[in-house]
């Protein structure tokens, strides 16, 4: 029988690697339920969850009706636009409006950025302290950084941070029906905004990816003006939410095994091989989104019928023992690392070499400038947003003086004794 796990307690964000070994053992696609979606098929291993990603003709993110899966009847219509972006569409729009983006893209350069890119975040670490000691880490530098990045990478006002800010804030408390309806205001807010900056970018050019769009726009590129709306939101959002978490939950990581630190401290060169540990150990994004069963098929062993639906479970394939040498464990020398936190097929993320150039920035502009910064907190201490298919920290207290000093070895004794009793 299916263990019936709860996909947002603090048990399952805690430790994801027993949930999912529990999970695995009921076999490569099980049957589950998940928060907001309902019953639902989900991958355990890295195969499954490759065949479901690859195969877009069978796993379709549209229903017959061409409605994107998950939106409801009742939904407002500037949800609806915000939602049909090119991550919820299959074949063919989806290769046309990749393309427009892709282009764009290829036009900014993304990793001649990276020098500016260590600016921002040797400038925020800075500022860390600024209103007081301890700081939440989530709050006063992995929020901020990718926010700052990618509206910068737009080319949004930098005086309308605070606002991104605060819609990044909503989103990330999406746990259930009743915070989905707060976040609607939020939503049209977002969409009218960013409407509005792409008239703006019509009527007066400008710098940054915003205009980039709106050139291959002029140059024939096929989107309708919904579309670039979408697209623009998926961007500042997707190129922002994931990325946060990605470097609060590395930071933690680090803070709490001086070993793993210290050997990463040594020689800062190795952080690009760090980070693609820690996309494949933190795996902020758990999951993908629903997709549809076109036809009867068989997955891995498993009979899913037309009209059901899957979700290909990311952090599960990161933790395949098939794939992995000891999986549960953080090796930041890991070789190869075949992760997944990108996805695979034709919705591999757009967003990868971004988020790699800001995860290595942040954490080395950190460390760097708070050699002896440490957990304000015991570790027992620190709790996850009740984020369904994100792993997502809710506050990371640090301390410009932690490391070293009682409160720390008391933190890493803890550590010790919980693995001790874990084993």
């Amino acid at each position: 029988m299916t263990p019936r796990l709860d996909f947002t307690s603090e048990a399952f964000f805690r430790d994801p690697p027993k949930a999912i070994a529990a999970l695995r053992m009921s076999g490569p696609v099980v049957a589950t339920r998940f928060p907001l979606v309902g019953d639902v098929w989900i991958t355990t291993t890295h195969d499954a969850t490759a065949a479901v990603l690859k195969d877009s003709t069978t796993f379709t993110l549209r229903k017959d009706d061409g409605d994107v899966a998950g939106l409801r009847w009742w939904m407002p219509r500037y949800v609806r636009t915000i939602a049909n972006n090119m991550l919820t569409m299959d074949e063919p729009d989806h290769t046309r409006l990749r393309g427009i983006v892709d282009e764009a893209f290829r036009r900014r350069a993304i990793v001649a950025m990276e020098p500016r890119i260590r600016a921002i975040a040797d400038e925020l670490a800075g500022e860390l302290f600024v209103t007081g000691n301890p700081a939440d880490l989530v709050q006063r530098y992995a929020r901020i950084l990718p926010l700052a990045v990618i509206s910068e990478l737009l080319g949004l006002p930098q005086t309308d941070r605070p606002r991104f800010i605060a819609w990044a804030n909503e989103m990330s408390s999406l746990t259930n029906v009743v915070s989905f309806f707060r976040l609607l205001f939020a939503f049209r807010k977002m969409r009218a905004y960013l409407a509005r900056q792409l008239q703006i970018a019509r009527e007066r050019g400008g710098e940054g990816l915003i205009a980039e769009l709106i050139q291959v726009e002029r140059e024939g590129g096929e989107i309708t003006p919904d579309e670039m709306v979408s697209m623009v939101f998926l961007l500042l959002a997707a190129g922002s939410e994931t990325t946060t978490h990605l470097i609060s939950g590395s930071a933690y990581e680090l803070l709490r095994n001086p070993g793993l630190r210290d050997w990463l401290e040594q020689d800062w060169s190795r952080v690009g091989l760090a980070v693609e540990e820690f996309l494949r150990f933190v795996s902020p994004v758990q999951f993908s989104k629903p997709r549809y069963v076109r036809r009867d098929i068989d997955v891995e062993g498993a009979r899913l019928k037309k009209g059901d639906r899957v979700m290909v479970m990311l952090a599960a394939a990161n933790m395949d023992p098939a794939m992995h040498d000891r999986p549960d464990s953080l090796d930041l020398e890991r070789k190869p690392n075949r992760h997944m936190s990108f996805g695979t097929g034709i919705h591999f993320c757009l967003g990868h070499q971004l988020a790699r150039i800001e995860g290595a920035c942040a954490l080395e502009a950190l460390f760097v400038r708070w050699p002896k910064l440490g957990l304000a907190v015991d570790p027992a201490d620190v709790h996850w947003r009740k984020r369904p298919g994100l792993r997502a920290i809710a506050m990371l207290p640090v301390t410009a003086e932690g490391r070293g000093t009682r409160a720390t070895a008391r933190s890493e004794a803890s550590i010790d004794r919980s693995l001790t009793v874990a084993s």
